[in-house]
């Protein structure tokens, strides 16, 4: 088998070029596919109200109005995370001398988090979202 080519192996596998996936096929012509960007959008807020007034509707119908990406958007979520209760208990007296009587204070922080699956384009609109008031949002891919 000295005079046996080796089958071209760099052909039959996906090639990157300029950060696009491109699928190789029989005569050299190569089609394009998107690149589907993985996002993790995390919520939080001391508000559970103000929270759940943004995940639903801001996520499932966002404003890319009519436009074909729409199609290439999958979302999972919103996933209640576990409520983070963070106690607080001091004195109520300044100088340290009466009863022993102390004020408990709670902070309730409500987390929710959405995957996203899209295309670049949808990623950029996405991240120009406005929010309420009060929920902080973490955009991580």
């Amino acid at each position: 088998m000295r005079g046996a080519k080796a089958p071209n192996l760099a052909a039959n596998k996906q090639q990157r070029q300029d950060g696009i996936r491109v699928k190789p096929t029989k005569r050299g012509l190569e089609e394009p596919q998107t690149q589907i960007h993985k996002i993790r959008t995390t919520l939080s807020s001391k508000n559970v109200k103000n929270l759940e007034k943004e995940c639903p509707p801001r996520f499932f119908t966002l404003p890319l109005g009519s436009h074909p990406v729409t199609k290439d958007l999958k979302v999972k979520g919103p996933v209640r995370m576990p409520t983070k209760v963070l106690h607080i208990t001091t004195r109520k007296s300044p100088c340290g001398e009466g009863t022993n009587a102390c004020d408990h204070f709670e902070l309730r922080v409500h987390k929710r988090v959405i995957d996203l699956f899209s295309s670049p384009e949808v990623v950029k609109q996405i991240t120009s979202i406005t929010m309420e008031p009060g929920v902080e949002v973490e955009v991580t891919s």
